[in-house]
């Protein structure tokens, strides 16, 4: 095997600063003062910036890995900023990334150990679940042990669990959340270079002359990305293609708009392959020194789509739209082809990453500046995780199940019972799990209860297991519920060790918050279980530095160049030296710089050196079944929440934007089915059901649905969407299809729908659904239900609200009741309830609860619904950021403010991280041809249904 090929590189500085090892910027200038020693396992501070006193960290979030500055105030809290020197961001961060402040209170986090419903010690805890593990390896074996993973664990805890799963106690069942993000682009990589390595870097998005997303709404999932190419598409004219079913916020930015079949990418790809060929662009060269098998690729992608016509027919693209974007990519050599989320998740997968990969290799597109593929990560650490072996079909520092790394990775761990081969990938583990095959499971922060296919079936088998032990830092979430014993890990702010982002780079996410309550780290945690199982020496780590080095050596042990990744060039680091260490990309060997671009030069990491083309099967395209199930269920993110929202749920601003979930349906769908916008759905597939609010949209594909992910039993009614998804997987990848479930939608018939607004959280009874949400002055509830039946409205309401004087108005024929709640002269609750969806703005009513007194008129006027006494109804909230409503854009909008950079002078909106321009320039368009949001009759929920899909029909 040949030694890895680098291509084009910066002149990198070193990541070591502060110990003399000379390059880029030196501690001071970057520190107040040296980092201090903490005695506590989470190690260290970190380096401040000069002249702003805080500590850089790493955001928590997605795959972009964005640099953060935090300012502690010395009160449990911190002020959150973008590190401007960052390479990742320069100082951007997403909505989500600067409301992080708002999520470091202690309200919802556990504190201390709990075994079997009882507070413990950590004595007792840790003893407890080595004794346990011990007994199921002595009875069942170590196979009936399973760890589950997650990607927002640090590299250090990642390296310690595999080490301990896979090396001492002799499982091979350790996957990750990560399965169900980014297995498939692993697996092509790993299919066409021959490891799991990204070639490209962020930097390609403004060198590119055309950037093709490939199923990204980088807008609203990746947006700091996806602004940087807004800023290329700007000022240098770079053309953007996005293609995807849905018409999402990142069409707005794109100049080619491909809303193709879903399922269909593999046939448009194929179909771009033999293009490129019939017009004698490929690099043949290349093809013939460096690669292998392009005949049997170009023959399969013939049988696929053999002519535009054929392409056009399998897409349902407009022939016209198809050539163009050919033509573009025929003609521009410098391309980046961004591919996330809508590639991976699918039972075909890894094909639609080799079918991109194949157009790359053949025309020589690869590992240059502004030229190569690009795959956009889901998670903080997905790629750190994978480094240490943390997919169940990898072995740590990227070395698989031969022989001979297997024997290398035994001798360097002394490993006693290092496993033979791979273990269960995600869906399979639970299923497992199921059958009783797996007695023993280990999970650490994620929550598959919600998170993975077939939720309720995974829930339910949670439930069966002799052991279920969960490293959590939140209390409560749908799989904490069910454990046996749960461990207080640490959460961000406190976590000390590193991440990997998309583009290979390296950074620390420093602790700038004492452990909170008996809070320990995982590595921490995972240690002293090690030690009661007899593998103290192996396991004596003193921080996270001295697993960071370990891991480190292990990645250059034996290794002449024949892995991409190597670290070793960080091996040996002082502890004060890992404190100061700087983002840096991989590979770093020993006295070489880190290295941006990979591959331009050949050096693939294959046993000959040689690329692999990779010859894809005919895509099983995804059509609407008849019948019982005659939609297609589409699932993924929005813009302002993460996951099961056990950390962005605590921001009141993020829930401004988006505060329920949400059936998306296109009105000839809805019409057709009698769904209203802003009503209630019941969305069913074979798996399981849920009850949502409809939004009809003209971006949505007829006969399919999307619906969000981040919802669960915690915060909603019925909202768990994975309990919907199919378990179908990708046979290369064990990815599952989470963008094509069959299914069926219908109306869910209600007497009234409502919403309160509270200091503390209510509870009303007998709701048919209800969706909970933060708010600055307390809490959101909106619900429906079927009437408060004979007792009338206020036995309905008299265990539900809070003491206080109450003032009420009701019209019984309307169907209309609305009471607000006072305590010296200030708002407790305000419950609205009506015949239909369509209620008072909330908005406005929110901004009274910060009222210091209300007089009697003023709280009976409150109850209409109407701003008073000049308050100023924002509509619903654009820009997250800065809590910038509908109403007041279109208001200046309709003052002249005819740009979004005149916009965002006015009001702010728009200027800090860019995902709600798209909306921004929507509301513009509207103003300009005459349509104006109403902003004191507002479907909930919030700007989803009352102003996106008034607006869609401008979409270009």
């Amino acid at each position: 095997m040949g030694r890895v090929g680098l291509g084009a590189s910066h002149n990198v500085p070193s990541p070591l600063v502060g110990e003399g090892q000379g390059g880029g910027e030196t501690l001071a200038s970057r520190t107040v003062v040296p980092p201090t020693p903490n005695p506590s396992p989470q190690g260290g501070g970190g380096p401040a910036r000069a002249h702003s006193p805080g500590v850089l960290t790493t955001c928590p979030y997605c795959g972009v890995g964005c640099g953060v500055l935090a300012r502690p105030d010395g009160k449990g809290g911190a002020a959150i900023a973008g590190d401007p020197e960052h390479p990742a961001n320069f100082g951007r961060l997403c909505s989500k990334g600067s409301a992080l402040g708002e999520t470091l209170g202690l309200e919802t986090r556990l504190l201390h150990p709990i075994v079997d419903g009882r507070r413990a010690t950590w004595g007792e805890a840790l003893d407890h679940v080595a004794a346990r593990l011990a007994a199921v390896r002595a009875e069942h074996g170590p196979e009936a042990i399973a760890f589950y993973l997650s990607g927002q664990l640090l590299t250090e805890d990642y390296y310690v669990a595999n080490k301990l799963a896979k090396g001492f106690i002799g499982t091979p069942h350790v996957d990750t959340n990560s399965r169900l993000c980014m297995a498939s682009s692993v697996a092509g990589h790993r299919r066409a270079f021959g490891a799991d390595v990204v070639p490209q870097c962020y930097e390609d998005l403004e060198l590119a002359d055309l950037v093709v997303l490939a199923g990204s709404n980088a807008a609203w999932c990746h947006p700091v990305l996806y602004q940087r190419i807004q800023a290329a598409r700007a000022e240098r004219g770079v053309r953007v293609v996005n293609i995807d079913p849905r018409r999402t916020a990142t069409s707005e930015g794109a100049d080619l708009q491909l809303s193709i079949r879903p399922g269909s990418d593999g046939v448009l790809w194929s179909g771009l392959l033999v293009a490129l060929v019939d017009r004698r662009l490929i690099d043949a060269k290349l093809i013939a020194a460096r690669t292998e098998g392009f005949d049997g690729a170009l023959d399969a992608a013939r049988s696929i789509a053999p002519t535009l016509a054929a392409v056009t027919r399998a897409t349902g693209l407009d022939i016209e739209d198809v050539a163009k974007f050919f033509d573009w990519f025929a003609a521009t050599a410098r391309v980046v082809s961004c591919y996330s989320q809508g590639v991976n998740q699918s039972a075909q997968g890894t094909d639609k990453v080799n079918a991109i990969l194949n157009c790359h290799l053949a025309t020589g597109r690869i590992g240059k500046p502004g030229s190569g593929p690009l795959s956009f990560t889901g998670q903080p650490n997905a790629m750190g995780g994978r480094e240490v072996g943390g997919l169940a079909n990898m072995l740590a520092a990227h070395m698989g199940f031969s022989e001979e790394e297997r024997d290398r990775v035994r001798r360097f761990w002394e490993a006693p019972n290092l496993v033979i081969g791979p273990g269960l990938k995600a869906v399979d583990m639970f299923d497992a799990v199921a059958d009783g095959r797996i007695k023993a499971l280990w999970v650490m922060g994620t929550n598959p209860a919600v998170s993975l296919p077939r939720a309720d079936a995974v829930r339910e088998a949670l439930a069966r297991l002799d052991l279920l032990v969960v490293s959590e830092n939140v209390a409560s979430n749908d799989t904490a519920g069910l454990a046996h014993v749960r461990l207080p890990a640490a959460a961000w702010g406190e976590k000390d060790g590193t991440v990997t982002n998309s583009e290979r780079r390296v950074s620390r996410q420093r602790p700038f918050l004492p452990l909170a309550g008996e809070a320990q780290p995982d590595w921490w945690i995972l240690s002293q279980v090690a030690q009661r199982l007899g593998y103290g020496d192996a396991f004596a780590y003193a921080s996270p530095a001295e697993v960071f080095g370990e891991h480190a050596r292990l990645s250059g042990f034996e290794n002449d160049g024949d892995r991409a990744f190597d670290i070793s060039g960080t091996a040996g680091l002082s502890r004060q030296a890992y404190d100061a260490l700087q983002p840096f990309q991989w590979p770093y060997r020993h006295a070489e710089q880190p290295t941006a671009r990979l591959f331009a030069d050949g050096g693939f990491l294959t046993p000959d050196g040689k690329a692999r083309f990779v010859a894809i099967v005919p895509p099983r395209l995804a059509a609407a079944a008849t019948g019982d199930w005659p939609f297609l269920l589409n699932t993924g993110r929005i813009r302002d929440q993460w996951h099961t929202m056990t950390r962005t749920g605590l921001s009141p601003r993020l829930s401004t934007h988006i505060a329920e979930p949400f059936v998306e349906i296109h009105p000839d769908d809805a019409a057709r089915l009698g769904l209203e916008q802003g009503a209630l759905a019941r969305t069913d597939t074979p798996h399981g059901t849920a009850t949502l609010r409809v939004l009809v949209n003209r971006g949505q594909q007829p006969g399919t649905l999307f619906v969000p992910i981040h919802w669960s039993a915690e915060n909603s009614s019925g909202a768990r969407i994975g309990a919907l998804v199919q378990p179908a997987a990708d046979p290369h990848s064990g990815q599952p299809e989470a963008k094509a479930t069959p299914a069926r939608v219908a109306a869910l018939p209600v007497a009234q729908y409502g919403f309160a607004l509270s200091r503390r959280p209510l509870r009303l009874p007998r709701l048919v659904y209800w969706a909970a949400a933060r708010a600055p002055f307390g809490h959101v509830l909106n619900f429906a239900f079927d009437g408060p039946g004979a007792g009338g409205w206020r036995r309905w309401l008299a265990s539900a609200l809070p003491e206080g004087e109450r003032i009420t108005f009701e019209d019984a024929g309307a169907g209309v009741f609305r009471v607000g709640v006072h305590r010296a002269g200030r708002i407790e609750a305000l419950l609205f309830v009506g015949p239909s969806p369509k209620l008072p703005s909330p908005e406005w009513l929110k901004s009274q609860f910060d009222r210091a007194a209300m007089t009697v008129t003023d709280r009976r006027a409150l109850l209409a619904g109407i701003p008073f006494e000049g308050a100023v109804d924002e509509g619903a909230i654009v820009c997250v950021c800065f809590q910038v409503g509908a109403a007041r854009i279109a208001a200046a909008a309709g003052a002249g403010g005819r740009s979004v950079e005149s916009i965002g002078r006015q009001l702010g909106a728009g200027t800090n991280c860019g995902s709600c321009i798209p909306e921004i320039r929507r509301l513009i368009a509207g103003v300009i041809g005459g349509v104006r949001p109403s902003g004191s009759d507002t479907v909930t929920p919030t700007s989803v249904c009352g102003m996106v899909s008034d607006l869609e029909d401008l979409t270009p």
